[in-house]
């Protein structure tokens, strides 16, 4: 009976978790949809201006794949859009054809900046801090 009671506290520490996810999103989502953009939107912007490559360098979209929670397709299409909105630049890497790199644009920088402080208010109040 131990057993089945440690893993019914572990299952509702997850679900917990799964829930908290969802809150932050759907709060994240509705807060930053005047500015045209969502949650996963806003974590590749935010990654591109904190990942911060070393002087001369770009980020390479493999790169981004290890750190968003999304698909390589679904990454795809989001970095399509940005691109299309003129946030981001996509540009093959001249070195090796296969190798992408996306760098942000001004209006991505600036977009990302007025952003910030509305995710970061979002992100409290779905928390709870």
């Amino acid at each position: 009976m131990a057993a089945n009671t440690a893993g019914d506290r572990l299952e509702e520490r997850w679900r917990n978790i799964l829930a908290a996810h969802a809150r932050a999103l759907g709060e994240i989502d509705r807060a930053l949809h005047p500015y045209g953009l969502g949650a996963s939107d806003f974590e590749v912007l935010d990654l591109l201006v904190t990942a911060r490559p070393r002087e001369g360098e770009r980020c390479r979209v493999q790169d981004l794949a290890g750190r968003v929670h999304l698909s390589q397709s679904a990454l795809s299409r989001l970095l399509a859009r940005l691109e299309r909105d003129r946030l981001v630049e996509r540009s093959v890497c001249a070195k090796d054809r296969r190798g992408v790199y996306v760098t942000l644009t001004r209006k991505g920088r600036d977009l990302y900046g007025e952003v910030l402080p509305v995710q970061r208010a979002a992100l409290a109040r779905a928390l709870g801090e």
